[in-house]
């Protein structure tokens, strides 16, 4: 092999799975040769990983070090249909591009050059500082101690600051005029370039200006101070912005964070192998041992433990999964070993989906940031404007020196009116709450939706797998004596092992989590629509409805009371005989969820309507509602009744939410203001709606419109500084007040006002993170 790759073959000649890393024979069957080399895996699925993307693989030093994943697709937080393959700056606004998908490492490569520029900024800034203000210090004026000198050593510190620390404005305000896409670096470039060069001027000839320039000692005012000052604290506040920025992203990089790097795989010969997560493949039976991490979305096969799955829920009690449960990856096991059968790897696993709604959801527009934008499109523009009138105006009816004061009234003009937290102000409240709904369990596809929400005044929920569990379960056993409840059970069980009914799938599971031994059955038959028969030790077992009682005449006189009860409360009785004999009953139903209750309860003292929408027959739906409190109920509803019903509410003028989770449930949820998905329902609910519940549970809608209300609350608070800010900063800077007052705002003064603005807009918008929601 090539000298690059000698890694992967081993002294002894074996060789090691690029892929996964495990020890591979030199005869193993699953060979490739890439650019002459031969490699050799231990399955077909790490050969097909390394065919289709073999650089991944060859050179893995350079992945390691690679803080965000080669293909990345950049995109800016202000200007969400930006979009780029590499970090820069956005072509539209300027800012820096994010990656789209918060990774487990966050990219600093920003952050640091703005960090690295500012310190170098700040240490040649403060001898400016010192040499312009030199005449206001205790002892010899700096201007008779240094003559002539001094403006020459104030342009040798300032020149590195206003060129090469302020050059990636430069760069942005160049390319926004050259697109016309005027932004916040157009201003802060004519800015510093107008006080810079200015002063460069007044320092090399300065008998070119005329006397409205001249100070009162006769000469041209320079600006190094100014301009120097304005870059430095323009870069803190975009080190400090980026830092805020990056904490938008923290909660789904945590979730990133709790991903395994390694699985372990069970062999076909019972041999365990740890191997790389990537080369995880759909089908593999993996090991879970007690405390560690899920490590992808599977199925139990074997074994029974509690799983914490707070890092996806929100919910802190452990659930408990044996035989038949899913689990998702990153979820931490407990006390008990599982094996799991991957169900759902890499981009298909739960946690991939809700990084990916998250993502685009944080790239949505609020309905309130129309507005921003509106003003956003001509503000620059018109600051401008604004900049030129305040230097005429100075320069016409000004006090001496007139041009002077009017240039700097100019700076100030462009330096505070930057529209940075005016677009800001909506795109941070929003990235930081669709974060936290993620830890809540709450995933939001858009914007609109995370606003929309706080307004719905009517829910329309379906009933199975949206308030109750949405799968049968054996909730009670009768006997007559002399049979047992656990003979009974045993024998029905036995009975319908070979069924693929869901009812029977309850009843089986139901033997087994009672720990209850079924005898085998032989002779199994199915009458349509009324049970199923065999034989079991030497009798005929038949589990079924009265009409199957009726037709062998056998007698359910005995349990049919007991049963229609059950049947008034949504529950299915089946009769159990032995012979020609009743010998017991069997009631499977579909429970209602544990906290269901709690959260209809919540809803409706929050103001919403709660509307139980179901095609179950009317005296299930009635038993359901009437234990959940629900007064209006529409059963036996069709897809089409059930948009029809949405329709027929927002016609009344009502907001309309629709939470379900089946494929019936999909048209209702598009047509609705809001549609609210189960996560645990189908991928089709999940596609067609605007909310995803991960866990499926309705207390999170109250905690979601709390978010809701809350983010909104935010964004208007965000929008409210950014626009008070500018209508007073502005006219402020224009010199409105120096007539009154004599104040003239310092283009320093902006420029620290301008970078406050921004950081304090981020700084409110973080505040969702912590925030109480009630």
């Amino acid at each position: 092999m090539n000298t690059p790759n000698r890694s992967f073959r081993n002294e002894d000649g074996t060789y090691v799975d690029p892929v996964c890393g495990m020890t591979v024979r030199t005869d193993g069957p699953h060979v490739h040769v890439h650019d002459g080399d031969t490699y050799r895996f231990c399955n077909p699925h790490c050969r097909d990983k390394f065919v289709a993307d073999p650089m991944r693989y060859l050179n893995p030093q350079l992945q390691a070090r690679s803080e965000v994943p080669a293909g990345t697709r950049y995109v800016c937080p202000m200007c969400p249909n930006v979009v780029a393959f590499a970090p820069g700056p956005c072509p539209t606004c300027g800012m820096a591009l994010e990656p789209e998908s918060p990774h487990v490492q966050h990219d600093h490569g920003e952050y640091d050059d703005m960090r690295r520029r500012f310190i170098i900024a700040a240490t040649l800034t403060v001898p400016v500082l010192v040499l312009a203000m030199g005449d206001m210090l205790p002892g010899a004026p700096m201007t008779t101690a240094l003559g002539g000198l001094r403006g020459w050593l104030e342009f040798a510190f300032a020149a590195p600051v206003c060129i090469w620390a302020a050059w990636p404005f430069h760069r942005r305000a160049v390319r926004s005029i050259a697109t016309r896409a005027f932004n916040m670096f157009t201003l802060i470039g004519l800015g510093v370039s107008v006080a810079f060069a200015f002063s460069v001027l007044a320092l090399v000839a300065p008998q070119l200006f005329p006397a409205a320039f001249t100070m009162a000692d006769g000469h041209v005012g320079m600006y190094f101070e100014a301009a120097a000052v304005i870059v430095t604290l323009i870069l803190l506040g975009q080190v400090l912005e980026l830092r805020a920025r990056a904490q938008t992203g923290a909660a789904i990089r945590a979730l990133l964070s709790l991903v395994p790097p390694r699985a372990v795989r069970l062999m076909a010969d019972g041999a365990e192998v740890e191997i790389d997560l990537a080369a995880v493949a759909v089908g593999d039976r993996l090991r879970v041992r007690p405390g560690t991490k899920v490590p992808v979305d599977g199925i139990v096969v074997s074994g029974q433990s509690a799983v914490d799955e707070s890092m996806l829920t929100g919910e802190s009690m452990p659930v408990s999964k044996t035989i038949g449960d899913a689990v998702a990856g990153a979820t931490v096991n407990g006390t008990g070993s599982l094996i799991i059968e991957a169900k759902k790897v890499g981009a298909d696993t739960l946690l991939a989906r809700i990084v990916a709604l998250v993502a685009q959801a944080q790239r949505s527009r609020a309905p309130a940031q129309k507005l921003a934008d509106s003003v956003a499109s001509v503000f620059v523009p018109f600051v401008v404007v604004i900049a030129l009138l305040s230097f005429i105006v100075w320069t016409l009816v000004g006090p001496a020196p007139a041009m002077a004061h009017g240039l700097i009234s100019a700076v100030a003009v462009l330096i505070i009116a930057c529209p940075c937290a005016l677009g800001l102000a909506t795109p941070m409240s929003i990235m930081v709450a669709t974060g936290r709904g993620a830890a809540m369990g709450v995933l939001f596809r858009d914007a609109q939706a995370l606003e929309r929400l706080r307004d719905v005044d009517v829910l329309v929920v379906d009933k199975t797998g949206t308030l109750t569990l949405g799968r049968p379960e054996l909730v009670h056993v009768e006997a007559i004596a002399p049979w047992s409840e656990e003979r009974v059970l045993a024998h029905a069980a036995a009975v319908e092992v070979s069924s693929e009914h869901p009812l029977a799938a309850a009843i089986v599971a139901g033997a087994k989590a009672r720990r209850v031994d079924i005898p085998s059955a032989e002779g199994f038959a199915g009458d349509t629509g009324a049970g199923v028969h065999g034989r079991v030790d030497g009798q005929v077992i038949r589990l079924g409805n009265a009409s199957m009682m009726a037709a062998a005449n056998i007698s359910i006189a005995a349990l049919q009371s007991s049963a229609d009860q059950w049947g008034r409360q949504g529950a299915t009785a089946m009769y159990v005989a032995a012979g020609d004999t009743l010998v017991g009953m069997i009631v499977v139903a579909d429970p209602i969820k544990e906290r269901s209750a709690a959260a209809v309860a919540a809803l409706q003292k929050d103001g919403v309507e709660i509307v139980m929408a179901t095609g179950d027959a009317q005296a299930t739906a009635e038993s359901v509602a009437r234990q959940l409190g629900i007064a209006r109920v529409v059963a036996q509803a069709t897809p089409q009744r059930k948009l029809e019903l949405v329709e027929s509410l927002e016609a009344q003028g009502r907001v309309v939410a629709v939470a379900g989770d089946g494929i019936n449930d999909a048209p209702a949820l598009s047509r609705a203001a809001v549609g609210i998905a189960m996560g645990t329902g189908t991928d089709v609910a999940m596609e067609s709606a605007d909310v995803t519940l991960i866990k499926g549970d309705l207390t999170a809608i109250s905690r979601a419109r709390a978010l809701s209300r809350a983010a909104s609350r935010n964004i208007r608070q965000n929008l409210f500084f950014a626009f008070a800010y500018n209508a007073l900063g502005v006219p402020i800077a224009a010199g409105v007040l120096y007539p009154l007052f004599g104040v003239l705002l310092s283009p320093m003064i902006a420029a620290a006002a301008m970078s406050a603005s921004s950081v304090s807009v981020i700084g409110n918008a973080l505040r969702l993170r912590t925030s109480r929601l009630d």
